[in-house]
């Protein structure tokens, strides 16, 4: 590329001329390309290692004159085509005209100018388009990257680091290149280079760490080796990169949606020298994470900007330092010491923003005003002019809500109306008649346990005046630090939270704790459309909640009625339509019917959906994925808090079987609801550490029991005990049973265990546990569980495959691997998002990853036996016709394997029916739809003519009768259609294509020609006879079209054999080595006239004389030719040296080692199709 002329004191020195003229120079750098010596070497191992080779290029041209000892650099290549083009427009475009120069200095005035304003027209060509462009050295560093690791356009370099990689016991010093699906590392030391590829989705395990051995490293595991990188400049800068580069590979495993970019991510304002645009986006999607898990946002809030500050807090009569942080929708502040102070502002909320009088004690305040007339007084702003534009921005873009949700303190009774739509609340009930969902269900307007203690007697006794107490506190709360979304959170909120929630209060102070009230104000009547799109609906989702609904909490009387029970349904199915990736999980039952209690419908609906997607994200799912890491976790921090413990509850399996249903219920199954719901308060609040801490608690009391326990019945027997008396001395709820199994031992009944000693004792021995903390290892334990999820699911494709297929486990296991590999890389390098789109873990094991033809392809070359030279492609095709049952356009493991296994490990007579099937043309499927149709109209029309016996068997002996005729039956030769002369001709050319590597090369030319030959003379006799009937009615012809045609009609057969086997040996595809194209002629002479000759012999037919070249041309394919397979079959068996080729078996472990001898990044081309589709979409 044309780079900005700049001096070169010394044009010689690490640099070879290799072409010149009297004003420029042509030089490449020593250590690139071949010879150089140990010069070279040298030269070599210092750019990698100084990193000169990102920002000098291989080749460079220089600008010299005649009179000058200085030397400017003009243009500069990674490649020889590259700096040859530059090279040859300089010779075309400037040199006779710079010649006529009389003075030196004009020249090179003359030539800077001109490359000046080509690399000014570059840059105004490129600041045209869309993308951003990134600082020369790291666009140098990505194509060196892709250059180096055969890396295609379509993988983006993310950021580039110094390093030592640690092979063996010496350090590497190169450089890691960190892209979007793979980590890659390239070094070159005295002739010695070392290059690694990593692909993110292998990775099982990532870790910083520092030992004696390998100081400050990072560790990355795969299932067949550990990597070690060190010496970095920034360790935790790179680690924080691989971290989330790993994730995003974790998620395209669990699904599809991983392979979405974010595209909304925040543009720099800049371009940052030697950053990347997509790690600067990586750093502000890291920003948002954490942003909107420290405010519990919803995940489409994009944080804008923070800075530093100070809050003014009423009701401590201080100012607060901490930061402000600005969102597309929210203003929310956090004090810098931990639970001092945190303040959550919706823009919808606000209704004045101002800049307040300065002071010495109050610079730069900015005065917020909210609609339920709270003031928020910020102060010690940097940059205020600039913040109060962005709030005001904002505030224009956000649509003016009438949904008041912090006014003031409700009733029981009118607290659930708050909920109901403006719009719905005012319409008639014939609005609402025939929806399933609308403000007339009394479920709309209040939680189910306040429909059902409504009723009941005013309860004046001491656990009721402890109940009022709570509430009374909770209003002074509410009078001090304001109620709703815009109230501060603060240390006094927590010990509230920790005391219990009243009950009046729980559903609302639930909604404002998860996040989930912001949400429910941002979409009005999203829930009541939700429910009518999805009631009704019938799928593997409905139909597992259909199940479980009179399972959840059925000891409660609000769940033995319709109501509950039609309010629960109506939730579940609408989670289930809003996420099809989640559908419906068990477990979810039980938590839904406990937030029904508490609030409303559509208020449960969001608390879900906040459970779900942000809170407990990943848990349940198919795979329960997240409850899983969680359980790792656990395990951690048992490990960490109770070694001793952990060691003797790891022999006894204990730990593996509690924690999933702890964690999937949050305790609410285990524990007695009274209990459990005072856990779900503080889980609201603090999130999943305190589910943790409780966890440790109970391992922590019932430690010295379990260390004598011998085997895991006794464990869980323990807990199981302790956990079913945890009690909530201080609930005014009548009892409800638990119907938790009552494992008790002996007549002692076991001691009670107030379930607030409990959770303060939590606090106490395990508070030290952060979120940040529990984040980290949760990231850790993810790469653990998602891969073993991977490896079960090979496990159990590789069992099911045993039976159908003649491979041994080694083989299907390497098979499997390749085919995922290819999955996984269309879905990231394909041109379309088909690849991402069909990519869906929901599926079965065996339909999870599927090819698409051009893939197959890929690997139909690289591992088939039957390697056919030009012709592959086109048997690739036919084979992935073939396999491709379904017609959808893709093959699964389990077609692809078979196929292979035909070819590997059938017999000859398995082998020859494969490539016979090939060869025919696919037969046509009637839908099914069609099939049943036709199937119920013949049930129809004929059953009342039936005797009245018959009439006994219904539809159903029909339908099974019909199932019973379409089952698979065990396909002979006899089933095998007839093959015409065309498709012959193209088995000829497949069968002939076969045969050039072998040793027996020859033999096999001359048997596969006489072959061909015999069946042509036998499908000749076969048109004889077949016609026989026909030429006897019909009348002759007239003898001199007898003559014209006889020899027409019987050469047309064996001249397009003869020229199809020609032009099988004789035509060379575009693209081919050279070998291929110096190949002796010597072949094709032999075949010739073998051919040739085994073609020239007389019909047993009189009328009939088959000869060969002279009606060549002309000739047509004859519409009544046709064999058997039986024909074919016998034929071949004629031939000993066919015979011997399709008995061989073939081993195709060496087919799977050279495949993966290969790169391990192979490039892949975008058809012109996708490129203008993408073109067309965008």
């Amino acid at each position: 590329m044309w780079i900005e002329p700049e001096e070169v004191l010394l044009a010689g020195a690490l640099w070879m001329s290799e072409r010149a003229n009297p004003f420029f120079i042509l030089q490449r750098r020593r250590g690139h390309g071949r010879g150089g010596g140990l010069s070279g070497l040298l030269v070599g191992t210092l750019d990698v290692v100084l990193d000169s080779s990102a920002r000098v290029a291989p080749y460079r041209i220089l600008l010299q004159t005649a009179d000058s000892q200085i030397y400017w650099n003009i243009a500069c290549g990674s490649s020889r085509k590259e700096i040859t083009e530059h090279w040859d427009w300089l010779e075309s475009n400037l040199l006779q005209t710079i010649s006529i120069f009389d003075n030196d200095e004009d020249v090179i005035t003359f030539v800077k100018g001109k490359i000046s304003g080509i690399i000014a027209e570059e840059n105004r060509l490129k600041q045209s388009d869309d993308q951003e462009e990134d600082s020369g050295k790291f666009r140098e560093a990505e194509l060196k990257m892709r250059k180096l690791f055969g890396m295609p356009e379509e993988e983006k370099l993310v950021n580039y680091y110094s390093c030592s990689y640690w092979k063996g016991r010496v350090p590497r010093q190169g450089w890691l290149y960190l892209s979007i699906n793979h980590l890659c590392f390239y070094s070159f030391l005295l002739g010695k280079e070392v290059t690694l590829v990593v692909p993110w989705t292998e990775v099982t395990q990532l870790e910083k760490n520092a030992t004696l051995v390998f100081p400050e490293s990072v560790r990355v595991s795969t299932r067949n080796a550990e990597h070690f990188f060190s010496m970095f400049l920034n360790i935790n800068d790179t680690f924080k990169l691989m971290e989330q580069l790993a994730n995003i590979a974790m998620r395209q495993l669990l699904d599809n949606e991983g392979f979405a970019a974010d595209r909304s991510l925040p543009k720099p304002c800049k371009t940052l020298k030697n950053v990347s645009a997509l790690k600067r986006d990586f750093d502000a999607r890291a920003k948002n994470e954490r942003y909107r898990s420290m405010f519990r946002l919803t995940q489409d809030e994009r944080l804008d900007g923070h800075t530093d500050c100070t809050l003014w807090t009423p009701f401590a009569k201080m100012h607060v330092v901490g930061q402000l942080f600005i969102s597309n929708s929210y203003v929310c502040f956090s004090s810098r010491e931990e639970d001092l102070c945190q303040l959550i502002i919706p823009l919808r909320e606000v209704t004045i923003v101002e800049k307040a009088d300065s002071s010495s004690v109050l610079p730069c305040p900015v005065s917020i005003s909210t609609k339920n007339k709270m003031n928020f007084l910020f102060a010690n702003l940097k940059d205020r002019d600039f913040l109060v534009q962005r709030i005001s921005d904002f505030l224009q873009r956000t649509p003016d809500s009438s949904w008041g949700d912090t006014g003031p303190l409700m009733s029981p009774c009118t607290q659930g109306s708050s909920s109901v739509l403006p719009s719905s609340s005012t319409g008639s009930d014939s609005v609402h008649k025939g929806r399933h969902y609308h403000p007339g269900l009394p479920t709309a307007k209040q939680s189910l346990l306040q429909l059902y203690h409504r009723d009941g007697p005013e309860d004046l006794g001491p656990k009721a005046m402890k109940e009022r107490m709570k509430e009374e506190a909770w209003n002074i709360h509410f009078s001090e630090f304001g109620r709703g979304v815009c109230m501060y959170r603060t240390s006094r909120t927590r010990e509230l939270v920790l005391n219990g929630i009243p009950e009046s209060l729980r559903g609302e102070l639930w909604l404002l704790f998860s996040g989930a009230q912001n949400e429910m104000a941002s979409h009005p009547g999203y829930y009541g459309d939700l429910v009518e799109q999805a009631m009704g609906l019938c799928s593997l989702a409905t139909e597992e909640i259909e199940r479980d609904l009179h399972r959840s909490m059925p000891e409660h009387r609000a769940f033995q009625n319709e109501m509950g029970i039609a309010a629960l349904r109506r939730v579940l199915t609408a989670y289930a339509h809003r996420n099809p990736n989640i559908g419906y999980c068990q477990a979810m039952n039980i938590v839904t019917s406990v937030l029904l209690l508490y609030s409303t419908e559509e208020e449960a609906f969001w608390l879900l959906v906040a459970l779900c997607e942000r809170m407990l994200p990943d848990y349940y799912n198919t795979r329960v994925v997240g409850a899983l890491v969680d359980q790792g976790v656990f395990e951690d921090l048992t490990r960490a808090f109770l070694p001793q413990l952990y060691e003797h509850m790891q022999d006894l399996g204990v730990i593996t079987t509690i924690s999933l249903s702890w964690f999937l219920t949050l305790f609410l199954s285990v524990m007695p609801f009274d209990s459990a719901v005072l856990l779900v308060d503080c889980f609201f609040y603090e999130g999943i550490k305190v589910i943790f801490q409780v966890a440790l608690a109970v391992l922590h009391d019932n430690m010295d029991a379990l260390l004598a326990c011998s085997d895991e019945g006794e464990a869980m027997t323990i807990l199981g005990r302790y956990l079913d008396n945890v009690v909530n001395k201080q609930t005014v709820a009548p009892p409800i049973p638990h119907l938790h199994a009552l494992l008790t031992s002996g007549d002692d009944p076991p001691p009670e265990i107030d379930v607030f000693d409990l959770i303060k004792a939590s606090y106490e021995k395990f508070g030290s546990l952060r979120s940040d903390v529990i984040e980290q290892m949760r990231f850790k334990q993810r790469l653990k569980v998602i891969q073993s999820l991977e490896d079960t699911a090979q496990r159990s494709v590789v069992r099911a495959m045993m039976t159908e297929s003649a491979f041994s486990i080694e083989e299907l296991e390497e098979l499997y691997c390749l085919f995922k590999s290819k999955h996984m890389t269309s879905c990231y390098w394909g041109s379309s998002s088909s690849a991402a789109e069909r990519h869906d873990p929901s599926l079965p094991y065996l339909e999870q990853y599927r090819i698409d033809p051009i893939q197959f392809s890929q690997l139909f070359s690289a591992l088939s036996p039957w390697v056919c030279g030009s012709h592959t492609a086109m048997l690739s095709a036919r084979l992935f016709r073939l396999l491709d049952q379904n017609q959808d356009g893709l093959v699964n493991f389990k077609e692809f394997s078979t196929g292979l296994s035909g070819m590997y490990h059938g017999d000859m007579m398995e082998k020859l029916k494969l490539l016979y099937k090939l060869h025919l043309p696919p037969a046509p499927a009637l839908p099914f739809a069609y099939v049943l149709l036709l199937v119920l109209t013949c049930y129809l029309v004929f059953l009342p003519a039936c005797p009245l016996v018959s009439e006994v068997k219904d539809y159903r002996y029909y339908l099974r009768m019909w199932a019973k005729e379409k089952e698979p039956k065990r396909e002979t030769i006899k089933d095998l259609p007839r093959m015409n002369q065309e498709q012959f001709i193209e088995l000829c050319k497949t069968l002939y294509n076969m045969f050039s590597e072998e040793p027996s090369e020859q033999e096999l030319y001359h048997a596969i020609a006489t072959v061909a030959s015999l069946l042509l003379r036998i499908g000749e006799v076969g048109k004889k006879f077949g016609n026989g009937a026909k030429k006897c009615e019909a009348q002759a012809p007239p003898p001199a079209q007898q003559v014209e045609e006889g020899p027409g009609e019987g050469t047309s057969a064996e001249a397009q054999i003869c020229r199809a086997l020609a032009d099988a040996q004789l035509e060379l595809p575009a693209p081919q080595t050279s070998d291929e194209e110096t190949k002796d002629d010597t072949s094709v002479s032999s075949y010739s006239v073998v051919s040739s000759g085994s073609l020239q012999c007389e019909d047993i037919a009189d009328d009939t004389v088959l000869v060969s070249g002279e009606h060549r041309r002309g000739s047509t394919l004859d519409a009544d030719w046709s064999i058997t397979f039986e024909q074919v079959l016998a034929s071949l068996l004629t031939e000993p040296a066919l015979v011997e080729y399709f008995e061989r078996k073939t081993d195709i472990q060496v087919k799977i080692a050279a495949c993966k001898a290969q790169r391990a990044v192979e490039h892949q081309i975008s058809s012109a199709s996708d490129h203008e589709l993408n073109q067309h979409t965008s």
